[in-house]
């Protein structure tokens, strides 16, 4: 097999950013459609290159296979979060968030408190995923409401706003996912580096703290400058939500349970399933005029129930109150409004799994070590490789695995302990993923909030800021742990 010149390997990168940023240029929603075929046509380009170099087929066709059996636990997430949003929806659950949201957070202090408690959930879950695609989506809801410019008509919000809220929510929740011993993330980085998980999210302390409490500052000076509407105009959401769904505190039975499964180490799979299913028999239980709307029936029978639930898991669901801001609130694709999505994660992993395949990979990582020299550029280096393979791979366990044998020896041969590499694992792979809209990351959570990539991406301040800590701290030599020889 012969050697792919640096150059030729790196072209159908350069085509896949060029394909990307035409997609953007011409068409309004890229994700249902045009960036899939730019992958692919990438994809495509990659095969050739690799065939005319001495690859074989069979080799690329295991390079994708593998890479797709990779993100399968993904898709089946995916599922059961479309599905528990809409039965979520009707059961009233995500409304009585929204209800007692409302009656406690301000606007001033709202993108401080949505960051606070998804990063609470999130240490708590130790995923991500799951605290977006719950908690998170309530407080988008509550956020919409609270947020409202002024000077801003219904129906016409500010992309802006969009952007803080879903910003907020990303950076809470992926500060909990860091921090918490639960997350797979968290686990592999270490894993991966050569320490303990412990040690490891000790480490990770030094530069995740002072990331997310600048974070926190940064939210609470932009909450105080936000010219929102009046308290006024609160009194009508909560009664267009209270004359529509019965809200009672027994609702948050669901999400605390679900919670709860997963603090106990339930997988996400099986504890997305259930909370789906209990969210349909609540809907039952205590909404069942919704059940009669959501299913065009007269009367609360089986049918009807067994046709509203179902219905709210599989395809779309709107409710219909007499505001015609919370209307925007109330609405829910169920599983049909993730396929796009899992589309997209398809057609990333395929060309994920023909870079890996062909060897254009490895061939654009091996230049990279070559300018770590120093403590600072080495870690800017795993920093910068990382957040090259969250692009390249679409995968945020790619950005943590494939960094972290390349550098472990590296690191060993300078004197730095495994640590200073685990930490920046998650410092760079972990954080950044959710910014790229192929990423399974940032693909995933763009869906399940219903915000753009590049609407929220400005605003993921933690996610932003993390990278650049790391690099701060090894240039200029901050908790830089030196090996202990044996």
């Amino acid at each position: 097999m012969k050697k792919t010149p640096y150059l030729i390997a790196l072209i159908p990168m350069i085509v896949l950013i060029g394909l990307i940023a035409l997609n953007i240029s011409i068409f309004e929603d890229t994700l249902n459609g045009p960036n899939q075929l730019a992958l692919l046509f990438s994809g495509a380009l990659a095969v050739i290159i690799g065939i005319l170099y001495g690859s074989n087929w069979k080799d690329i066709l295991k390079g994708i296979s593998k890479s797709l059996k990779s993100v399968t636990p993904a898709i089946f997430i995916l599922l059961l979060i479309g599905s528990l949003a809409g039965t979520w929806l009707i059961s009233g659950i995500v409304p009585a968030m929204i209800y007692y949201g409302l009656q406690v957070l301000s606007p001033e202090i709202f993108l401080f408190a949505a960051a606070i408690i998804t990063a609470i959930v999130s240490v708590s879950t130790g995923s991500s995923w799951t605290t977006i695609a719950t908690i998170g989506v309530a407080l988008l809801g509550i956020g919409r409401a609270l947020l409202i410019e002024e000077g801003m008509t219904t129906g016409h919000e500010d992309l802006r706003i969009i952007g803080l809220i879903g910003g907020a929510i990303i950076s809470g929740a992926y500060f909990g996912d860091k921090m918490s011993p639960l997350s797979d993330t968290t686990n592999l980085a270490p894993a991966m580096a050569g320490t303990d998980l412990f040690t490891h999210i000790r480490y990770m302390m030094y530069t995740t703290i002072p990331s997310f409490i600048i974070t926190l500052v940064i939210f609470l000076i932009i909450g105080f400058n936000l010219r929102t509407v009046g308290e006024q105009d609160i009194d009508g959401l909560l009664n267009a939500l209270s004359t529509s769904f019965n809200i009672t505190p027994l609702l948050f039975l669901v999400p605390v349970f679900v919670i709860l499964l997963i603090i106990k180490k339930i997988p996400a799979i099986p504890a997305l399933l259930v909370g789906s299913i209990l969210g349909g028999f609540f809907a039952i239980i205590f909404q069942p005029n919704i059940i009669m709307e959501v299913s065009e029936s007269s009367s609360l029978n089986f049918q009807s129930s067994f046709t509203a639930v179902i219905k709210s898991m599989s395809t779309d669901v709107s409710i219909i109150t007499n505001s015609d801001q919370i209307n925007d609130l109330l609405s829910s694709s169920g599983i049909s409004g993730m396929l796009n999505t899992i589309w997209l994660i398809i057609c990333a992993m395929i060309f994920g799994g023909i870079l890996e395949g062909t060897g254009i990979l490895k061939r654009i990582s091996e230049p990279i070590i070559k300018y770590a020299t120093s403590t600072g550029s080495l870690v800017a280096t795993t920093t910068g490789t990382c957040i090259f393979f969250n692009i390249t791979a679409s995968d945020q366990y790619i950005s943590i695995v494939v960094p972290g044998r390349m550098f472990a020896d590296t690191y060993k041969e300078k004197g730095l302990a495994p640590e200073n590499l685990s930490r920046t694992l998650e410092d760079s792979g972990t954080v950044t993923s959710v910014l790229v809209p192929w990423n399974t990351c940032g693909a995933t959570q763009s869906a399940v909030l219903g915000v753009a990539t590049f609407a929220y991406l400005p605003y993921c301040f933690f996610n932003l800021i993390s990278p650049i800590m790391t690099i701060a701290y090894a240039y200029l030599g901050i908790k830089i742990k030196k090996l202990t020889r044996k």
